[in-house]
Protein backbone atom coordinates (compact mmCIF):
# COMPACT_ATOMS: atom_id res chain seq x y z
CA UNK A 1 0.00 0.00 0.00
CA UNK A 2 1.53 3.48 -0.92
CA UNK A 3 1.88 5.63 1.97
CA UNK A 4 0.08 9.31 1.55
CA UNK A 5 2.00 12.26 3.74
CA UNK A 6 -0.07 14.22 5.69
CA UNK A 7 0.48 17.76 5.15
CA UNK A 8 -0.22 19.38 8.79
CA UNK A 9 -0.83 23.60 8.82
CA UNK A 10 -0.26 25.15 11.93
CA UNK A 11 -3.68 27.46 11.89
CA UNK A 12 -2.28 29.94 14.56
CA UNK A 13 0.58 31.31 12.07
CA UNK A 14 -1.04 34.31 10.33
CA UNK A 15 -1.90 35.48 14.09
CA UNK A 16 1.61 35.57 15.28
CA UNK A 17 2.81 38.51 16.44
CA UNK A 18 6.45 38.83 14.71
CA UNK A 19 3.66 39.19 11.55
CA UNK A 20 2.29 42.46 12.84
CA UNK A 21 3.76 45.97 13.54
CA UNK A 22 3.29 46.53 17.42
CA UNK A 23 0.85 49.87 16.97
CA UNK A 24 -1.33 47.31 14.90
CA UNK A 25 -2.46 45.39 17.80
CA UNK A 26 -5.58 46.13 19.59
CA UNK A 27 -7.37 47.97 16.85
CA UNK A 28 -10.50 48.82 18.20
CA UNK A 29 -11.45 50.82 15.13
CA UNK A 30 -11.73 48.96 12.20
CA UNK A 31 -10.56 45.10 13.15
CA UNK A 32 -12.01 42.46 10.67
CA UNK A 33 -14.34 41.45 13.47
CA UNK A 34 -15.07 44.51 15.25
CA UNK A 35 -19.07 44.60 14.96
CA UNK A 36 -18.63 41.96 17.37
CA UNK A 37 -15.94 43.31 19.61
CA UNK A 38 -18.14 46.45 19.64
CA UNK A 39 -21.15 44.81 21.15
CA UNK A 40 -18.92 42.39 23.61
CA UNK A 41 -17.79 45.45 24.87
CA UNK A 42 -21.31 47.22 24.90
CA UNK A 43 -22.89 44.99 26.45
CA UNK A 44 -20.06 45.03 28.99
CA UNK A 45 -20.82 48.45 29.67
CA UNK A 46 -24.31 48.17 30.02
CA UNK A 47 -24.66 45.29 32.81
CA UNK A 48 -21.68 45.20 34.54
CA UNK A 49 -23.11 47.31 37.42
CA UNK A 50 -21.70 47.41 40.70
CA UNK A 51 -24.51 44.76 42.41
CA UNK A 52 -23.99 42.51 39.53
CA UNK A 53 -20.30 42.67 40.02
CA UNK A 54 -21.24 41.36 43.60
CA UNK A 55 -23.49 39.01 42.16
CA UNK A 56 -21.12 37.30 40.15
CA UNK A 57 -18.39 37.14 42.56
CA UNK A 58 -20.60 35.75 45.26
CA UNK A 59 -21.17 33.16 42.38
CA UNK A 60 -17.93 32.01 41.31
CA UNK A 61 -16.04 32.23 44.66
CA UNK A 62 -18.39 29.53 46.01
CA UNK A 63 -15.47 27.24 43.64
CA UNK A 64 -18.56 25.02 43.47
CA UNK A 65 -18.68 24.42 39.63
CA UNK A 66 -15.96 22.05 38.69
CA UNK A 67 -12.12 20.85 39.23
CA UNK A 68 -10.27 20.51 36.38
CA UNK A 69 -6.42 20.18 36.29
CA UNK A 70 -4.40 22.54 33.89
CA UNK A 71 -4.38 20.83 30.85
CA UNK A 72 -7.95 20.09 31.36
CA UNK A 73 -8.63 23.70 31.48
CA UNK A 74 -6.71 23.99 28.28
CA UNK A 75 -8.25 21.24 26.38
CA UNK A 76 -11.67 23.23 27.24
CA UNK A 77 -10.61 26.53 25.87
CA UNK A 78 -10.21 24.81 22.34
CA UNK A 79 -14.47 25.45 22.45
CA UNK A 80 -14.09 29.16 23.52
CA UNK A 81 -13.45 32.01 20.66
CA UNK A 82 -12.81 35.62 22.65
CA UNK A 83 -15.16 37.38 21.37
CA UNK A 84 -13.57 40.67 22.86
CA UNK A 85 -10.53 40.28 20.68
CA UNK A 86 -9.64 42.01 17.73
CA UNK A 87 -6.39 40.79 17.13
CA UNK A 88 -7.24 36.71 17.03
CA UNK A 89 -10.01 34.89 15.66
CA UNK A 90 -9.26 31.31 16.98
CA UNK A 91 -9.65 29.26 20.14
CA UNK A 92 -7.94 30.66 23.32
CA UNK A 93 -6.08 27.66 23.96
CA UNK A 94 -4.36 28.77 20.73
CA UNK A 95 -3.82 32.09 22.31
CA UNK A 96 -2.28 30.32 25.71
CA UNK A 97 0.21 28.72 24.27
CA UNK A 98 1.12 31.36 21.86
CA UNK A 99 1.54 33.67 25.21
CA UNK A 100 3.79 30.66 26.73
CA UNK A 101 6.04 30.61 24.48
CA UNK A 102 6.56 34.03 23.28
CA UNK A 103 7.32 34.61 27.05
CA UNK A 104 10.13 31.58 27.17
CA UNK A 105 11.58 32.99 23.84
CA UNK A 106 11.70 36.61 25.51
CA UNK A 107 12.71 35.19 29.30
CA UNK A 108 14.00 32.12 28.80
CA UNK A 109 15.05 31.63 32.72
CA UNK A 110 11.89 32.75 33.92
CA UNK A 111 10.18 29.12 34.25
CA UNK A 112 7.50 30.57 36.45
CA UNK A 113 6.67 33.37 33.84
CA UNK A 114 6.26 30.94 30.86
CA UNK A 115 3.79 29.54 33.38
CA UNK A 116 1.73 32.74 33.81
CA UNK A 117 1.91 33.20 30.46
CA UNK A 118 0.23 29.76 29.84
CA UNK A 119 -2.52 29.95 32.61
CA UNK A 120 -3.08 33.77 32.21
CA UNK A 121 -6.25 33.21 30.63
CA UNK A 122 -7.77 30.10 32.18
CA UNK A 123 -10.64 31.85 34.14
CA UNK A 124 -12.27 31.97 30.24
CA UNK A 125 -13.85 28.59 30.89
CA UNK A 126 -16.63 30.47 32.99
CA UNK A 127 -17.81 31.43 29.40
CA UNK A 128 -18.34 27.10 29.05
CA UNK A 129 -20.37 26.93 32.22
CA UNK A 130 -23.52 29.73 31.42
CA UNK A 131 -21.52 32.80 32.19
CA UNK A 132 -22.44 35.49 29.12
CA UNK A 133 -19.07 36.85 27.62
CA UNK A 134 -19.78 40.09 28.70
CA UNK A 135 -18.74 38.79 32.03
CA UNK A 136 -15.56 36.71 31.22
CA UNK A 137 -13.60 38.58 28.42
CA UNK A 138 -12.48 41.66 27.66
CA UNK A 139 -10.54 44.39 29.63
CA UNK A 140 -11.55 45.14 32.94
CA UNK A 141 -12.47 48.71 34.72
CA UNK A 142 -13.56 49.72 38.55
CA UNK A 143 -17.00 49.95 39.00
CA UNK A 144 -18.63 51.95 42.10
CA UNK A 145 -17.67 55.40 40.38
CA UNK A 146 -17.41 57.02 36.86
CA UNK A 147 -15.84 55.36 34.40
CA UNK A 148 -12.47 57.06 32.89
CA UNK A 149 -12.83 58.22 29.29
CA UNK A 150 -9.56 55.58 28.47
CA UNK A 151 -11.97 52.63 28.58
CA UNK A 152 -12.38 50.86 25.53
CA UNK A 153 -15.24 52.43 23.67
CA UNK A 154 -15.09 55.68 26.29
CA UNK A 155 -17.67 56.73 28.34
CA UNK A 156 -20.48 56.61 25.63
CA UNK A 157 -20.59 52.70 26.03
CA UNK A 158 -21.40 53.23 29.55
CA UNK A 159 -25.08 54.79 28.57
CA UNK A 160 -26.96 52.09 29.09
CA UNK A 161 -25.59 51.15 32.62
CA UNK A 162 -27.91 52.26 35.38
CA UNK A 163 -25.33 52.86 37.65
CA UNK A 164 -24.49 56.50 35.68
CA UNK A 165 -27.96 57.10 37.05
CA UNK A 166 -27.24 56.76 40.55
CA UNK A 167 -25.64 59.91 42.24
CA UNK A 168 -23.70 57.23 44.85
CA UNK A 169 -21.92 55.75 41.99
CA UNK A 170 -21.83 58.03 38.73
CA UNK A 171 -19.19 60.64 40.66
CA UNK A 172 -15.16 60.55 40.02
CA UNK A 173 -15.08 58.79 43.11
CA UNK A 174 -18.27 57.17 43.61
CA UNK A 175 -18.22 54.67 46.49
CA UNK A 176 -14.23 55.58 47.19
CA UNK A 177 -11.99 57.75 48.87
CA UNK A 178 -9.00 59.32 47.42
CA UNK A 179 -6.00 57.51 47.95
CA UNK A 180 -7.69 54.67 48.92
CA UNK A 181 -5.64 52.12 47.51
CA UNK A 182 -6.40 49.42 45.01
CA UNK A 183 -6.92 46.54 47.18
CA UNK A 184 -9.97 48.40 48.20
CA UNK A 185 -11.23 49.15 44.52
CA UNK A 186 -13.95 46.49 42.92
CA UNK A 187 -13.34 46.13 39.32
CA UNK A 188 -15.86 44.62 36.98
CA UNK A 189 -16.41 41.02 37.16
CA UNK A 190 -14.21 38.46 34.25
CA UNK A 191 -11.55 36.06 34.18
CA UNK A 192 -8.80 38.38 35.54
CA UNK A 193 -10.42 38.49 38.61
CA UNK A 194 -11.72 34.50 38.78
CA UNK A 195 -8.10 33.85 37.96
CA UNK A 196 -6.88 36.02 41.00
CA UNK A 197 -9.48 34.17 43.44
CA UNK A 198 -8.79 30.74 42.61
CA UNK A 199 -5.15 30.91 43.06
CA UNK A 200 -5.66 33.22 46.49
CA UNK A 201 -8.31 30.30 47.72
CA UNK A 202 -5.40 27.96 47.02
CA UNK A 203 -3.02 29.30 48.52
CA UNK A 204 -4.92 29.79 51.83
Amino acid sequence: METVPVLILDPSDKYRPDHKDEQQFRNYENAINIDRVKKTYYDMHTYQTYHFVQDRTQHWTKFNHTELTVMEALEKLNALVDESDPDIDLPNSVHAFQTAERVRAAHPDLDWFHLVGLIHDLGKVMALYGEPQYAVVGDTFPVGCKPSDSIVFGQKSFRGNPDIDNPNYSSQLGIYEEHCGLDNVIMSWGHDGRDFKVVYNENK
